[in-house]
């Protein structure tokens, strides 16, 4: 992978993400050539994007993200492709369910999106109404029979 690769990703990745002006981005990287190319570092210097640099010897660091494309992997090997675009599709899809349908433990059972729009303590607290609810409800039916019996 060259520089000029990885700012094709960065762009991409930038539109996907639609910050808001306010928003600083930061890449996070391990310690690849093309990672620490003093052309990259002009690039992300031109785009106001702040580059991390995983610590050496620390392959903890980008845990999650080789853990992401495991999950990826497990799932888009599944089937057969017979043309680039229906890999693309597949794995479109696949991002779209991890990013929008997927609760992670992680999150407290909320989907990443939700974190990202800033929905996750709305979704908790109307869960902890729920719970509390049915709680009460679960406690007047106990109370009917233990009174009936």
């Amino acid at each position: 992978m060259k520089a000029e690769d990885v700012e094709r990703s960065i762009e991409r990745a930038m539109d996907n993400a639609l910050l808001r002006k306010h928003q600083r981005p930061k890449l996070l990287s391990d310690n690849g050539a093309c990672y620490i190319a003093s052309e990259l570092k002009d690039y992300l210097k031109t785009k106001g994007i702040t580059q991390l640099h995983g610590k050496i010897n620390h392959p903890q660091t980008q845990g999650k993200i080789e853990r992401y494309h495991r999950s990826m992997k497990n799932v888009v090997k599944l089937d057969h492709y017979y043309c680039p675009e229906e890999l693309n599709r597949a794995l479109e899809n696949f991002v779209r369910y991890y990013n929008y349908e997927r609760y992670h433990q992680s999150l407290d059972n909320v989907t990443p999106a939700d974190v990202y729009y800033g929905k996750r303590e709305q979704i908790l607290k109307r869960r902890e109404k729920i719970k509390q609810q049915s709680l009460m409800q679960r406690r007047k039916i106990y109370n009917l029979e233990k009174q009936n019996n």
